[in-house]
């Protein structure tokens, strides 16, 4: 998922404009705030450095979030995303892998993104001698972009671009189609903790869950332009998805981080000083629907405190 650069006063005004921006967040090129980042490197017994190799999407990654990475500039990846953050604090070293737009495919094939380079298979990073993994992947597999195009809706009670509500469009006579879309994700996702296991055995693999999105209760239209009984189902989806992430890590040898909880009163509905993540129409600099600079220190620490348990 990726997205224009742009200064507040350029913000789309209306549903549509703020629809492309979200569809411009898996195609456009982010032409502002570039930089390469150099991290400290923590030493270990023998004096080598302590590699931390970050895997995942735009959740990850950080889209519009200053500044952009030019390795390779199509993935939208800042270096002040969460793995950078992590990085900073704890002194590792960072190979920071993840792609805005990636999905499990592209853990183990390369992701063509535009413009430049495609980005290499995101397990190519892995090394034997490679210390911390994190992995914080699925939203695209499910279709995130869509759910969010296809759930906006007009109104508080809608309609929305698929009928008066987008949860009877993906729940049609009580089969949850989006339902078994995310737990069938879990093997795949397995299978990535279980690959990096065997490419470095001595790794800490730590699998990070979404932030919430919404509130525990309600919505807020238009800024989140969400249909009520659509928010209380959106809602149960991503608890979902934080599920089977759960799941996966816990029965494969990895560490489940778990951000929701913690990010409940920073949801996209938050004050804009509060928030975590952007709604529709962000107001700081950020992909619309993705966490800001804050949202990405926030789960960070969240991460630098699962890391310091086990010892690194």
């Amino acid at each position: 998922m990726r997205a224009r650069h742009r200064g507040r006063d350029r913000r789309p005004t209306s549903r549509l404009g703020a629809r492309r921006w979200v569809l411009a967040a898996s195609g456009a090129t982010a032409l502002a705030c570039v930089s390469l980042v150099a991290l400290p490197a923590a030493q270990v017994a023998g004096g080598s450095a302590v590699t931390y190799v970050a895997l995942g999407d735009s959740y990850t990654a950080g889209p519009l979030v200053p500044a952009q990475s030019t390795n390779p500039l199509g993935c939208l990846r800042s270096d002040h995303n969460y793995p950078s953050d992590t990085a900073g604090a704890l002194g590792l070293s960072l190979v920071d892998m993840s792609c805005s737009g990636a999905t499990t495919a592209d853990m183990t094939g390369p992701q063509q993104v535009t413009p430049g380079p495609a980005n290499p298979p995101q397990l190519g990073a892995i090394r034997a001698s490679t210390r911390v993994v994190s992995l914080q992947i699925g939203g695209n597999d499910i279709g995130f972009v869509d759910i969010i195009e296809n759930c906006a809706a007009l109104t508080p009670w809608g309609p929305t671009k698929v009928g008066l509500n987008c949860r009877d469009h993906y729940d049609p006579g009580g089969n949850d189609h989006l339902g078994a879309t995310i737990a069938a994700l879990e093997p795949a996702v397995a299978a990535i903790i279980d690959q990096v296991h065997a490419q470095a055995p001595q790794a800490e693999v730590f699998v990070v869950g979404y932030p919430a999105i919404l509130p525990a209760s309600g919505s807020c239209w238009p800024s989140m332009p969400i249909e009520k009984g659509d928010a209380a189902y959106l809602r149960q989806k991503e608890l979902q998805l934080d599920d089977v992430l759960q799941s996966a890590a816990t029965q494969n040898g990895a560490t489940y981080v778990d951000t929701y909880g913690a990010s409940l009163t920073h949801d996209a509905c938050a004050p804009e000083s509060t928030r975590w993540v952007e709604p529709l129409v962000p107001d700081a600099p950020a992909a619309p629907v993705h966490p800001n600079a804050a949202g990405e220190a926030g789960m960070a620490a969240l991460l630098e405190s699962a890391i310091r348990a086990t010892g690194i």
